[in-house]
Protein backbone atom coordinates (compact mmCIF):
# COMPACT_ATOMS: atom_id res chain seq x y z
CA UNK A 1 0.00 0.00 0.00
CA UNK A 2 1.66 3.66 -0.96
CA UNK A 3 1.61 6.33 1.59
CA UNK A 4 -1.25 7.94 -0.68
CA UNK A 5 -3.66 5.19 -0.21
CA UNK A 6 -4.91 6.22 3.30
CA UNK A 7 -7.92 8.48 2.66
CA UNK A 8 -7.66 8.83 -0.97
CA UNK A 9 -11.34 8.44 -1.39
CA UNK A 10 -12.23 11.54 0.75
CA UNK A 11 -9.42 13.31 -1.58
CA UNK A 12 -10.85 11.54 -4.98
CA UNK A 13 -14.46 12.86 -4.37
CA UNK A 14 -13.19 16.29 -6.12
CA UNK A 15 -11.92 14.37 -9.11
CA UNK A 16 -15.57 12.87 -10.22
CA UNK A 17 -17.81 10.65 -8.64
CA UNK A 18 -16.65 7.55 -10.39
CA UNK A 19 -13.35 8.11 -8.75
CA UNK A 20 -14.78 8.47 -5.11
CA UNK A 21 -16.06 4.50 -5.13
CA UNK A 22 -11.93 3.87 -4.89
CA UNK A 23 -10.79 2.16 -1.57
CA UNK A 24 -7.27 1.64 -0.28
CA UNK A 25 -5.69 -1.02 -2.21
CA UNK A 26 -2.29 -2.33 -3.25
CA UNK A 27 -1.66 -2.00 -6.89
CA UNK A 28 -2.91 -5.11 -8.78
CA UNK A 29 -0.14 -7.48 -9.55
CA UNK A 30 -0.55 -8.34 -12.71
CA UNK A 31 -1.25 -6.28 -15.84
CA UNK A 32 -4.95 -7.87 -17.03
CA UNK A 33 -6.04 -6.70 -13.15
CA UNK A 34 -6.11 -2.93 -14.56
CA UNK A 35 -8.98 -4.12 -16.80
CA UNK A 36 -11.51 -3.99 -14.27
CA UNK A 37 -10.87 -0.52 -12.94
CA UNK A 38 -12.64 2.68 -13.68
CA UNK A 39 -11.26 5.49 -15.20
CA UNK A 40 -10.70 7.39 -11.71
CA UNK A 41 -9.53 4.30 -10.17
CA UNK A 42 -6.91 3.89 -13.20
CA UNK A 43 -5.60 7.91 -13.14
CA UNK A 44 -5.26 7.56 -9.21
CA UNK A 45 -3.09 4.33 -9.21
CA UNK A 46 -1.23 5.93 -12.09
CA UNK A 47 -0.52 9.77 -10.46
CA UNK A 48 0.15 7.64 -6.81
CA UNK A 49 3.48 5.81 -8.80
CA UNK A 50 4.54 9.39 -9.98
CA UNK A 51 3.70 11.09 -6.34
CA UNK A 52 5.90 8.25 -4.42
CA UNK A 53 8.70 8.80 -6.45
CA UNK A 54 8.47 13.11 -6.05
CA UNK A 55 6.99 13.99 -9.25
CA UNK A 56 5.77 17.54 -9.59
CA UNK A 57 2.07 18.02 -10.67
CA UNK A 58 1.06 20.66 -12.66
CA UNK A 59 -3.35 19.84 -13.02
CA UNK A 60 -5.40 21.37 -10.04
CA UNK A 61 -7.10 17.49 -9.87
CA UNK A 62 -3.33 16.35 -8.98
CA UNK A 63 -2.14 18.90 -6.35
CA UNK A 64 -5.30 18.40 -4.55
CA UNK A 65 -5.49 14.76 -4.19
CA UNK A 66 -1.22 14.45 -4.05
CA UNK A 67 0.02 17.62 -2.85
CA UNK A 68 1.78 20.39 -4.46
CA UNK A 69 5.50 19.00 -2.78
CA UNK A 70 7.99 17.54 -5.31
CA UNK A 71 11.11 15.64 -4.12
CA UNK A 72 14.32 13.31 -5.83
CA UNK A 73 14.08 12.07 -7.44
CA UNK A 74 11.65 13.85 -9.02
CA UNK A 75 9.48 11.75 -10.76
CA UNK A 76 11.84 9.24 -12.27
CA UNK A 77 10.33 5.59 -11.83
CA UNK A 78 12.27 2.22 -11.55
CA UNK A 79 11.64 -0.22 -14.55
CA UNK A 80 9.04 -2.22 -13.17
CA UNK A 81 6.97 1.54 -12.13
CA UNK A 82 7.29 2.71 -15.45
CA UNK A 83 5.92 -0.85 -16.64
CA UNK A 84 3.36 -0.36 -14.60
CA UNK A 85 2.62 3.15 -15.28
CA UNK A 86 2.51 1.80 -19.26
CA UNK A 87 -0.43 -1.19 -18.25
CA UNK A 88 -2.26 1.64 -16.61
CA UNK A 89 -1.92 3.88 -19.85
CA UNK A 90 -3.15 0.96 -22.08
CA UNK A 91 -6.00 0.40 -20.27
CA UNK A 92 -7.00 4.15 -19.99
CA UNK A 93 -6.29 4.77 -23.44
CA UNK A 94 -8.66 1.74 -24.45
CA UNK A 95 -11.17 2.71 -22.06
CA UNK A 96 -11.07 6.11 -23.96
CA UNK A 97 -10.26 8.04 -20.34
CA UNK A 98 -9.89 11.64 -20.49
Amino acid sequence: MNKYSTGCVLALAAFGSAAAAITATPLPAKAGDFQGMTCGELWYERNAIYAENGYCFKTKAAIKVFGKGCFAPNGKLSASEQQTVNWIKHWERKKHCS
